[in-house]
Parts: C-alpha cells; structure tokens; sequence
C-alpha cells in the first residue's frame, strides 16, 4: 500500500467489511514482526452508539481484533482517552467496543488514568500519554464527522485522545489547529481505518448523523484529512490544521494525487435510514429514488455547506438515486441523472464538488 492509495469498502455488514478490506491491503504485512507492540485508538468522544453519529463503530474493531489475532498478533491494546467531562471506561461501554475487547481478550486503556511524558516539537511542549509512545505499529480507528470549531474532525484530531484531560483544555484555549498539527510530529499514524459509515453533519457530539456505508483504508493522516474535508463540502485548506500538518512534513493535502481502490460498487447498498436532526431538515431539499448511502450523505453534507451560506432556502428538490437512470428532468446529482438538462457526474461526486455546482446553477 502507498501513501497516497486509498482502499474503500460499501456496505452494511461493517465487520466482515472491515475484514475484507484489511485481507486486501495486506495489513500483516506492512506491520511485519509478529512481536510489535500494536495500539488501536477509536474515537470515543462520548457514552453514545455509533449509530449517534459521534463515536467508531464496535464492529469495525471486531474485524480489526479478529483479523490480528488470525495473523497472530498478540501484543495488542486498544487505547483511548474521551473528551473532559466523560469518562472514558463510560464511552467504552456504551459503545460497545469494551464488550469486543473482552471477547477478544484484548487490554482496554483507559489514556485518562494514564501517566504523561513531556514532548516537545516546533517550540511546543505538549504532555503525551505513556502508554500511546510506546506503541510500535499505531492503527487509527477516527469517525469521518463535523466539528463545531474545527468544522471536521478525523484522523489528525483523533491523536486529541493521546492527550491528558489538561492538555485537551489548553489546546482549546490555543485555537486547537496548531496544536494539533504538532501533536501528529510527536504521534505517529502508520494505519488508518476511518469509520465514514454515519458521521455527524456537524457537531463532534453525534446527533444529525448522515449515512455514507462506507470504511476507507489510508496510510497518510494528512491525505485521509484532505478527502474527508472535501466529501463534507470542504477545500482541504480552509481546515487550518490540515495545512499547517502539511507544512510540518506529516502528509500530503494534494487530493488530485490519491489512487482510489474501490473493492465493490455502491449499488447494493440504497439510503433507508430515517434522517434525524438537522439532516431531516435538509432531506426536504431531495428526491431521492433508490439513492446510494454514499452518493446521498454527500448531498446531504453539501446542502449543509449551502444553507450555512445562505442560498439553500427556496430552492428546488434535487434530484438523485438510481431511480433516474434513463430519466430526464431538471436538475440532479450523480451519474444516474445523466439525462437532466442539468446534472454533477459522479458515483458518488463529493460534497464540495456538488456546493460548486449548485452554486453556479442556482446564480
């Protein structure tokens, strides 16, 4: 695998997902002996499901411990420190990943109760965990989701769990972006599986989740950062962190460089969960005809970049699904409305792209 390929999965059954995709890009192999010390780190900001929107998805750790165990991985720890004002062992639970740890007999670590050594890099010192230095082969498990600072939040913010709870609050007072791009020169990322099955429109709490199905496989923090911004309506640089990461040598932002492997179509996998919060909302604006979870969670982000501008009221309902092939209308988005006198190719197109082109249409 090469640090600019990306290795996507669609679907529902999250586990044998995880699997397949971990089979594909040969993971035993690029963590190599047996006897290193392997840390998984999941995001669990919060004592909510995955299915909130806010937090990783047990099952994609399941396949994770599954898999590494099957290539005889032993020295394995989850880790992972939730956000001030909950305690982590509480997120555990409630999620359900302390239940997968225990099946698989594999050591939680709770980072809060964690002793910390004093780092420093680029003129900051930073206290860092003990536990997540000493970790050889570091596989990050972050959700895709919006943040209300930050505006995204994924696998560079999810090195915020490394972190005691002090450190957490005094990032927050330096404005997060810098110190977070700093944080990723002293923690490194040699995997990321990131959880974009149903992240949040916006908040890093859950709440509005929007369906996307899908887990993607990436080596470089920085790029993964990059694709996750633009499939929520972003360009990579307007998240300060991203570049100011880039600057500091961790990753490349260059998403027009990424070599996607896609290891099955999106068709099997239609939207059918009912919208809540603010994605109801904005689901007024669709009409959707067998629409794929992917191809309508990226409408639904881009809407959200839209009414933040102040253009998205009064608008028509577009069109989207699978429903349309062959069909013509006005306007709509993805591949399958190709026969509109207005229409985004795409399968699926992302957020960012849909907000140029709505934009432009709607002028």
């Amino acid at each position: 695998m090469e640090q600019n390929d990306v290795f996507m999965i669609h679907g529902t059954e999250y586990r044998d997902m995880t699997i397949q995709l971990l089979r594909e890009v040969n993971l035993a192999a690029e963590i190599g002996d047996r006897k290193k010390k392997v840390g998984i780190k999941p995001n669990l900001v919060a004592a909510t499901p995955a299915s909130h929107g806010a937090t990783t998805h047990p099952e994609i750790v399941d396949g994770l411990l599954s898999y590494l165990k099957e290539n005889g991985f032993e020295q394995i720890q989850v880790m992972e420190g939730s956000w001030v004002g909950e305690k982590t062992m509480n997120a555990a639970r409630a999620n359900g990943i302390l239940d997968v740890c225990q099946k698989h007999q594999v050591e939680f670590v709770d980072l809060q109760k964690d002793q910390t050594i004093t780092c420093e890099r680029n003129g900051m010192k930073i206290q860092v965990c003990k536990k997540a230095l000493e970790v050889d082969y570091m596989i990050n498990l972050p959700v895709v989701k919006g943040h209300c600072q930050t505006h995204i939040t994924c696998a560079l913010k999810n090195s915020k769990g490394f972190i005691p709870n002090s450190e957490k609050r005094r990032f927050h007072r330096m404005g997060l972006h810098k110190p977070i791009a700093v944080l990723n020169t002293l923690i490194h990322q040699d995997f990321i599986l990131a959880d974009n099955i149903c992240g949040d429109l916006e908040f890093e709490e859950g709440g509005s989740p929007v369906t996307m199905n899908r887990v993607l496989a990436w080596k470089d923090p920085v790029l993964c950062d990059s694709f996750a911004a633009e499939i929520m309506g972003y360009h990579p640089y307007e998240i300060s962190y991203i570049r100011l990461a880039e600057e500091l040598g961790i990753g490349k932002a260059d998403t027009k460089a990424i070599n996607i492997h896609e290891l099955n179509q999106q068709e099997g996998d239609l939207q059918t969960a009912v919208p809540t919060g603010k994605t109801r909302r904005l689901s007024a604006y669709v009409k959707p005809q067998d629409a794929c979870s992917a191809c309508y969670g990226s409408l639904i982000h881009a809407l959200g970049r839209l009414e933040e501008k102040g253009v998205l009221q009064g608008k028509e309902k577009i069109a989207i699904g699978q429903g349309y092939r062959n069909k013509t209308g006005t306007i709509g988005i993805g591949q399958c409305t190709k026969c509109f006198e207005k229409s985004l190719a795409g399968c699926p197109p992302k957020a960012v792209e849909i907000v140029q082109f709505l934009e432009k249409e709607w002028q």
